[in-house]
């Protein structure tokens, strides 16, 4: 038996859904099973919980503190063999995109990128411009955090870890999303109400724009997102990720 064989098996045997709610690993799943992405690119991977589920063999893992060890890596690789590909960049996302990114996505191009990286505006803008720039035609962003439901939870890093991390950190991503349905016109964005909100981001016509400037939007406060959510981030019910991509509900 070939080792393509034994992956494919393997693949067909493992990557079930096992949750009826809609989150970034369901999301990602559906979206390389039913519609056939398949290389993946994660900014922000902590200690694995995404990266070390995800069946694919061209994995990109970006982060600059990695939260786990080679033992960790080695372990990941008996439960799901395709982690025997990853790709382990343990450094910014800024500096993986000016050092890096050419020469390793090169012409390939990213099928699909989850973006939870540092939940700051100007971090994640760079991020989603620089993921732009290698996504393939047909590829899709998936980027947590964009729904804050607090003044808290939008706050910044600074005033998380002055409450000792306590509770959830969206910070304001939120922005970023906005900053892009207002400057970007190749580009279809939206944000799943689900898992702190999820945004999507394709290579299509927008639904539609809206008009701020980016220094307005950096005056922003929590209470302007928060009475203008819906708009700001063309919010859209959990469901509507069945519908945008013509997927079977498993």
């Amino acid at each position: 038996m070939g080792l393509g064989v034994i992956f494919l098996s393997f693949a067909n045997h493992h990557q079930n859904v096992k949750t009826n709610k809609m989150d970034r690993l369901k999301a990602i799943v559906l979206l390389m099973k039913q519609k056939g992405l398949r290389k993946y690119l994660e900014i922000g991977v902590f200690n694995g919980h995404i990266l070390f589920k995800i069946q694919s063999t061209f994995k990109i893992a970006v982060d600059p503190d990695f939260a786990f060890d080679n033992a960790r890596k080695l372990g990941k690789i008996f439960l799901n063999p395709f982690n025997l590909f990853n790709k382990y960049f343990e450094k910014k996302s800024d500096d993986f995109f000016a050092t890096d990114a050419t020469n390793v996505i090169g012409a390939n191009k990213i099928d699909i990128s989850l973006i939870d990286g540092m939940h700051e505006y100007g971090f994640a803008l760079r991020d989603m411009e620089n993921v732009l720039q290698y996504l393939s035609d047909d590829g899709v962003i998936i980027v947590h955090d964009c729904n804050p439901q607090t003044k808290e939870a939008a706050g910044t890093w600074e005033e998380w870890l002055a409450v000792n991390r306590a509770g959830s950190w969206n910070g304001d991503v939120w922005k970023a999303i906005l900053h892009l349905r207002c400057t970007r016109n190749d580009i279809n964005v939206f944000v799943l109400d689900c898992d702190h909100g999820l945004g999507v981001i394709t290579k299509s016509k927008p639904e539609n724009m809206l008009h701020f400037l980016p220094q307005d939007i950096e005056k922003m406060t929590y209470h302007d997102f928060d009475a203008n959510r819906t708009a700001f981030l063309n919010l859209k019910p959990a469901a509507y990720f069945y519908e945008y991509f013509n997927i079977t509900k498993p």
